[in-house]
């Protein structure tokens, strides 16, 4: 018997837990054990997991990474891609490299709506055809001259975009409420690190972690509101993705409202007491099989005036932490983030130490999974049955956004208790 399968027989009280928002259909030629977890970790165009994810809007760069008349590379999805900026403002996703010479397009200039290549001054529009091609003698471009080009969308200072075929869906499920609320404080922030996208989408989905991982190196206000007692678990699936509930104590409850297929929103402390706590939003989008970037939102209720600029003091000081460049410190001088740099800085430190300390790529045939991996048994379960309906031309699930905010309780601080990392 699988460990998967060891886990899931073996917490028969979680498993009934489980509600399925969708159908399971398993047919007689579904991948062996080795290859659905192998799976879970590819990302490629051509890959299942790869097409599955181009049916959803992702997350590319925080708004703030170009300005007008700028361009930079981006990586998603294991695709190459050039992120500009015309001179309007209007951000535009196409290929990476020119369709001439397959110089990188971010080296030339942006002109107006468009941008020119470096290398022979192939100059392509914000849909990626090319327009010019100035030492070419015909006047007119082969229809069939052209490089990708995507559609974007700009939200709460982060540049999503549509990496699939066709029309791209409405932009609504990676939306939140709590993100739009007039006069929101919102701080962005990105992290890339050198593992696989699906371990940072498990740690997502794994409430006990918090009771340990989020005790090491030393305890910020996150750990001390969350605590190191174990958890009842329990998971919902519902009509945007996963509902978690961990259950510490009466009046220590933590909700977690994880959006398919990468995002989770949950609710962390203020940065000293009395603060307003912070919803925290987290996409995890894979540039390729190993390396993913986190991107997250910031968003704070207004508080006081004194609260309000320490939020936006903290973010402009330690918003550029990325703990993927600290990897010796973390790892082998134990050593975290600044004293001060204890919200995002130290939370990130805390995760990244777990995850990467699985791999580049977790090697989940060798894992033993058990009653507290609830959590992770479901989140692939979903996975499973949407890339099986996908495999056999099945429509996938029709994700939206919830029809009603999730509320995400407060907890109240650190009682005495017996397990102590």
């Amino acid at each position: 018997m699988s460990a998967l399968n060891m886990a899931l027989s073996s917490a028969p009280a979680e498993r009934a837990r489980i509600h399925d928002g969708g159908t399971m259909n398993h047919p007689a030629a579904a991948p062996g054990r080795m290859e659905q977890l192998r799976l879970l970790t590819q990302t490629g165009p051509d890959t299942e997991m790869g097409r599955l994810l181009r049916l959803f809007w992702h997350p590319v760069a925080l708004s703030a990474d170009v300005a007008p008349g700028q361009a930079m590379p981006v990586k998603a999805l294991g695709e190459e891609l050039t992120l500009y900026r015309g001179a309007s403002g209007t951000p535009y996703l196409v290929g990476g490299r020119c369709r001439h010479r397959q110089t990188l397009l971010h080296t030339g200039w942006v002109q107006g709506e468009r941008i020119r290549c470096i290398y022979h001054g192939w100059q392509f529009d914000g849909s990626g055809r090319c327009v010019q091609r100035p030492a070419e003698k015909e006047a007119s471009v082969p229809a069939g001259c052209r490089i990708p080009g995507y559609a974007v969308q700009e939200y709460c200072g982060m540049v999503f975009a549509y990496l699939g075929q066709g029309e791209p869906p409405p932009f609504e499920l990676p939306r939140k409420d709590v993100f739009e609320v007039p006069g929101v404080l919102l701080a962005v922030t990105k992290e890339t690190w050198n593992i696989n996208w699906f371990q940072q989408i498990e740690n997502s989905l794994d409430a006990v972690h918090v009771s340990f991982v989020h005790q090491a190196l030393r305890v910020g206000p996150f750990g001390d509101a969350v605590t190191t007692m174990m958890p009842d678990l329990s998971y919902t699936e519902n009509e945007a993705g996963i509902e978690q509930t961990a259950v510490r104590s009466q009046d220590n409850v933590r909700k977690s409202d994880w959006t398919f297929p990468n995002n989770n929103h949950v609710l962390v402390p203020g940065l000293q007491q009395g603060d307003p706590w912070i919803d925290f939003g987290i996409w995890m989008v894979p540039q390729d099989d190993e390396h993913s970037t986190r991107f997250t939102i910031y968003a704070m209720a207004p508080g006081s005036d004194e609260a309000n600029e320490r939020f936006r003091a903290y973010f402009r000081r330690f918003g550029g932490y990325n703990a993927d460049e600290h990897h010796d410190e973390l790892f082998f001088q134990r050593k975290g983030p600044p004293e001060e740099d204890f919200l995002a800085g130290l939370i990130s430190a805390q995760d990244y130490i777990a995850q990467k300390g699985q791999g580049t790529i977790a090697d989940r045939s060798q894992e033993m999974l058990g009653r507290s991996d609830l959590g992770v048994v479901t989140l692939r379960r979903v996975f499973w049955r949407e890339l099986d309906a996908l495999r056999n031309g099945r429509p996938t699930k029709a994700w939206r956004k919830r029809a009603e905010p999730l509320a995400l309780p407060t907890q109240p601080g650190r009682p005495k208790e017996a397990c102590t990392p």
